[in-house]
């Protein structure tokens, strides 16, 4: 299961410098709030690129693998595949696309980083809406140890998270399909194609320049290339990351536990925690 956490390819360069701006304005186009954070890979992708990823995809790879990646004649289905579980970015799907696999009749394409990309945010889609799909039935999802998942919270969740706390009655409020949801992707979830936001933490991040002051706000974007945010006052304010040696990012993301475990849980941890959940009423 997948997404992120933490690079994304950048698919252009900005043209220009932009620190400590004096007004506020409005976030450029394909930077907007709500962007991919810090784990790249996870949570709310552009549509756009997913779109690109599908053609791409279907053009080159549909032949084998089948145009909504679920497996075809000759190749294996990907939606399940523990590359594109473990993705982020790219960076495991992108060395299978251009080096290929041949032992197992697989050829090398000669893509882009920004087709790469495209792919990965079009495989990362097909996954999550099988894994959230709205069809599922409730005995579909509950099917693991409660006990078991009371250990797995109690060594991989409890410092955050309290069942009598933050997450007394928690079953009451959801049904186990968006229980699950809200565990493996909390900063968004798919549902008909369509992320939806669900969690309203916000990543914070603070990017000292290397003859500047530290600067402290809300993240707004970054990946490999550029760091954005909005400080306390509103203004916005950016960073071309490789064009300025010495600029240190420190993020500060309070959920950032649940992209690193999202690439630990096997099927039967996720099950687990589900079943635990539910008897939390």
């Amino acid at each position: 299961m997948r997404t992120s956490s933490l690079t994304t390819t950048a698919l252009f360069l900005t043209a220009a410098l932009v620190i400590n701006a004096q007004t506020p304005r409005p976030p450029r186009p394909g930077f907007g709030v709500g962007r991919p954070g810090p784990v790249e890979g996870r949570g709310p992708v552009d549509p756009q690129a997913v779109e690109r990823g599908k053609k791409q995809f279907v053009a080159s790879c549909g032949f084998c693998h089948g145009a909504n990646a679920t497996g075809g004649e000759s190749g294996p289905d990907l939606i399940r595949s523990v590359v594109v579980a473990h993705d982020k970015g790219g960076d495991q799907i992108g060395p299978v696309i251009l080096n290929g696999r041949v032992d197992k009749g697989m050829p090398k394409f000669n893509m882009t980083n920004a087709q790469v990309a495209d792919i990965a945010a079009f495989l990362h889609i097909k996954a999550e809406e099988k894994s959230n799909r709205s069809a599922y039935q409730i005995q579909n999802v509950v099917t693991g140890d409660p006990k078991s998942g009371e250990a797995y919270f109690s060594s991989h969740c409890a410092s955050c998270h309290s069942p009598s706390g933050d997450l007394a009655h928690v079953a009451g409020k959801y049904d186990p399909v968006t229980l699950q949801a809200r565990f493996l992707y909390p900063r968004g979830r798919v549902r008909r194609g369509q992320v939806v936001p669900q969690a309203s933490t916000p990543v914070k991040v603070t990017v000292t320049p290397p003859d500047g002051k530290p600067v402290t706000g809300i993240l707004d974007h970054i990946d490999d290339f550029n760091v954005s945010l909005r400080d306390s006052d509103g203004e916005f304010h950016s960073w071309l990351r490789d064009r300025t040696p010495g600029l240190k990012v420190e993020i500060q993301d309070p959920l950032a536990k649940h992209a690193e475990l999202l690439d630990q849980y096997t099927d039967q941890d996720m099950h687990n925690i589900v079943a635990y959940l539910e008897t939390l009423k």
